[in-house]
C-alpha cells in the first residue's frame, strides 16, 4: 500500500478488539500511497459511527479482519493524490468520503487515507468539513432504507428515531423525496432536530403511539423506516397500510419474533439495509441526493462534539455513552 521512500502518517490503530483505551494506540506509520484508480485524501475531519466502536469491540463476533486496523470508513479532507487512470483534476478538491474501512483495513482515523476514486465524493462550497465527515454511513443507510421499497413521492412514510444520525438523514431525504413524513422519538429536546430535518409531524414514543400515528394517517402508513426493529414490529404492522414496506437497519434484540400471519394478510415487505453492503448504484445515487439535500438548504447533522486525534479513545466512549444529542467527529488536521 506504501512505498518505502521513509515518509510517514500520524495515525490511530488497533491491532486487537476490545475497550477503546486498552486497544487504541495513536503513532506514526508509514504514509498512504494511492494505487492505480485511487485518491489519496488529506484527512481534515474523521467521523466515528456506532458501526466503527463495533468492530472495535467485536460486537459482531468475527474478530480481527485484518492485523492492524485504522478505524472509521467516513471522513472529510482534500484530494492531494491521484493513482494511475485518476485525473489530476481532483487533486486540491474537498471531498467527503465512505467505505473507507468497509472490507479495508485502513480507515480515515489517519493523517491520510486511500479509495477508489469513486468512494470519494465532492463536497458542496457551503458545507463545512466537519459536517462532510459525517455523511458516509448514516446518508447512505438512510437514503437505501427510504428509497428501497420504491419512490416515496407522495406517500407516508413513518421514521422510527427521526432524531438519530441515520434517522434525522432519512427523514431529510424523505421530506426531499416528496413524501409526507411522520417521525418518532424519545425526548422532548429531540423533537426539534426531526423537525428541522424535514419531518411534517413528530411524536415522542410511548403511551397510545399508534393510535396517534393512526390518527395522523388513518389510512396507513405506505413505509416505515426502522431503527429499532425487535421492539417496534408489532407497532409498525398495526400501522402499515396494504401493500405496505419495512425497511430496519437496526434492532434492539439479535433474534426478534414477527407477527407473520398479521405481516402476510397486508402483503408486508421487509428489506433489511446493511451501508457497507448497498448495491454500489446505490451509493452512488445517495451520495447524489446528500449533496442535493445540502444544495437545497439542509443544514446536515447536530455535531455534539469535536475530539483531537489524540484522544481517539474518548470519541469512541462519547459514542458508546452518549452525553448529549449529535454526532462525535475526530479532528486530524493540525
Amino acid at each position: 500500500m506504501c512505498e518505502d521512500d521513509g515518509e510517514i502518517m500520524k495515525a490511530a490503530w488497533y491491532e486487537r478488539q476490545g475497550a477503546a483505551r486498552d486497544v487504541l494506540r495513536v503513532g506514526k506509520m508509514d504514509e498512504a500511497r494511492p494505487l492505480a484508480g485511487e485518491v489519496r485524501i488529506r484527512i481534515a475531519f474523521s467521523g466515528v459511527n456506532p458501526g466503527d466502536v463495533k468492530k472495535r469491540q467485536d460486537a459482531f463476533g468475527v474478530g480481527m479482519p485484518y492485523p492492524r486496523v485504522i478505524p472509521h470508513s467516513d471522513g472529510s479532507g482534500t484530494v492531494d493524490a491521484v493513482g494511475e487512470g485518476v485525473s489530476r483534476e481532483w487533486a486540491g478538491r474537498r471531498v467527503w468520503c465512505y467505505g473507507a474501512q468497509s472490507y479495508r483495513p485502513f480507515g480515515t482515523a489517519a493523517e491520510y487515507t486511500v479509495l477508489p476514486l469513486k468512494q470519494a465524493v465532492p463536497l458542496p462550497e457551503n458545507v463545512p468539513l466537519e459536517q462532510g465527515a459525517c455523511l458516509g454511513i448514516p446518508g447512505i443507510t438512510a437514503h437505501r432504507a427510504v428509497h428501497v421499497a420504491g419512490p416515496v413521492e407522495g406517500r407516508t412514510v413513518l421514521v422510527q428515531g427521526g432524531a438519530g444520525a441515520v434517522g434525522a438523514c432519512a427523514v431529510q431525504l424523505a421530506h426531499q423525496g416528496g413524501a409526507r413524513v411522520i417521525a418518532t422519538c424519545r425526548a422532548e429536546r429531540d423533537k426539534e432536530i426531526a423537525s428541522r430535518a424535514g419531518a411534517d409531524e413528530v411524536l415522542l414514543t410511548g403511551e397510545n403511539l399508534v393510535e396517534r400515528i393512526r390518527a395522523l394517517a388513518p389510512d396507513g402508513v405506505h413505509h416505515v423506516v426502522e431503527v429499532a426493529f425487535g421492539a417496534n414490529i408489532e407497532s409498525d404492522m398495526e400501522l402499515l397500510a396494504q401493500d405496505g414496506s419495512i425497511a430496519a437497519y437496526a434492532t434492539n434484540a439479535p433474534r426478534p419474533e414477527i407477527p407473520f400471519w398479521q405481516l402476510v394478510f397486508v402483503n408486508a415487505r421487509i428489506f433489511f439495509v446493511g451501508s457497507d453492503d448497498v448495491p454500489a448504484d446505490a451509493k452512488i445515487g445517495a451520495t447524489r441526493a446528500i449533496n442535493q439535500a445540502f444544495e437545497a438548504g439542509w443544514q446536515g447533522f447536530e455535531i455534539a462534539e469535536i475530539v483531537p486525534l489524540d484522544q481517539i479513545a474518548r470519541a469512541h466512549e462519547l459514542v458508546e455513552h452518549p452525553v448529549k444529542p449529535g454526532r462525535v467527529v475526530v479532528a486530524v488536521a493540525a
